[in-house]
């Protein structure tokens, strides 16, 4: 028995060592915040939702779509439209069953399409990509993804689409694979590819999240959250893009992301460094070409202008984790506040207990461009 013991003793000990080298460690980030641009009673709050809230898109004429958070295991609605101060569930009821698994990103096109992507709960299940006609709510396309494109571990979350709308790009944050990408998807012929699989633009650096002070470390700090590529902003000319826990904002010419010919050695080297940026998660940019980047670590919007220097431009401690942006009509930027430190590996009595949760918006004096 004391062999056995010993032995299993030795056992964990050995993988917690494994997992504290693969998932572990991390330095704190420092923290970029200055003086915020806007006051924060610029933010206003739009709406409030019991169950913690995923991501945003709103359409041209106002209305607010938003996901619930796959990590907090919903066993109800998660795709939900903002109507008249009420939630109600989108296209209907019987959908969010037979649609939706893991549902997070959302986004609306330049072509009145609400699409979804769902990551098969980490790809151990399918990773799913759907289409909506927002005039009708009917479902005009389908699209499943393999594991060739969305494998165990991978992590399909924010998604974009070009402005003819012919092209989305996935992003693939991997948290447990840790082989994050970008996923280009060409909407006529149905078909994907994995580009800059485990590129540096698109990877994790070795930092700690620390969600207002509090680290984002499980199992006595054997394994730290820490993500790849996960906030995309497209322009007509390029895509913005960085890592969840990275210093560097990214971006790539958009003419080159899309043009299935060129090869991948050759892909990468048109991934520039454009600017540092806090720890993030959402991106959006408008129609002057400023990039707005979410700061997690201190409920922050930071805004990268032409200087390429990021500056702050709102804070709040209303904002616990400021997970993704959309802007609407009337240079309106939206932003979804999941408050990811009170749901991952939570219990549930524990979410419910922090909730409401809520969609923010302020006004950034320029609009923005439709779809980000």
């Amino acid at each position: 028995m004391k062999k056995i013991l010993l032995f299993l003793s030795v056992l964990g000990m050995v993988l917690a060592a494994v997992l504290w080298i693969r998932y572990g460690g991390g330095e704190p980030y420092p923290d970029l915040t200055g003086p915020p641009l806007l006051a924060e009673d610029a933010l206003e709050e739009v709406l409030s939702y019991p169950e913690p809230i995923g991501n945003v898109a709103v359409s041209k004429d106002g209305r607010v779509f938003f996901t619930v958070h796959p990590e907090s295991r919903p066993q109800g609605n998660k795709l939900l439209q903002y109507v008249n101060g009420a939630a109600e569930p989108f296209p209907d009821v019987q959908s969010q069953s037979e649609l939706f698994d893991t549902v997070l990103g959302v986004v609306i096109d330049r072509q009145n399409r609400l699409w979804t992507i769902d990551h098969g709960n980490h790809g151990l299940r399918t990773a799913r990509l759907l289409a909506f006609d927002l005039d009708s709510g009917d479902l005009i396309h389908d699209q499943t993804f393999d594991e060739s494109i969305a494998p165990a571990g991978s992590f399909l979350q924010d998604l974009q689409v070009s402005a003819d709308g012919r092209t989305i790009v996935i992003a693939d944050a991997s948290f447990w694979r840790k082989s994050p990408a970008l996923i280009v998807y060409d909407i006529g012929t149905a078909t994907a590819r994995r580009v800059l699989e485990q590129h540096a633009s698109v990877s994790a650096e070795n930092y700690v999240i620390r969600n207002h002070g509090n680290a984002m470390s499980f199992i006595g700090g054997i394994v730290t959250l820490r993500g790849g590529v996960d906030g995309i902003a497209l322009t007509d000319e390029w895509l913005y893009y960085g890592a969840i826990t990275a210093s560097g904002l990214y971006r790539i010419p958009l003419r080159q992301l899309v043009n299935p010919e060129i090869p991948d050695a050759q892909l990468d080297a048109h991934a520039e460094r454009y600017s540092n940026k806090p720890i993030s998660d959402g991106l959006s940019v408008d129609q002057e070409g400023n990039v707005y980047i979410t700061d997690i670590e201190h409920g922050a919007i930071f805004r990268v202008a032409e200087n390429r220097k990021p500056e702050t431009l709102i804070r709040s401690q209303k904002i616990r984790w400021a997970d993704a942006l959309s802007y609407g009509p009337d240079g309106w930027l939206y932003v979804a506040d999941s408050a990811l430190y009170d749901v991952v590996l939570r219990p549930r009595d524990h979410i419910k207990a922090q909730g409401p949760y809520k969609i923010f918006r302020f006004q950034t004096g320029i609009e923005g461009t439709p779809g980000q």
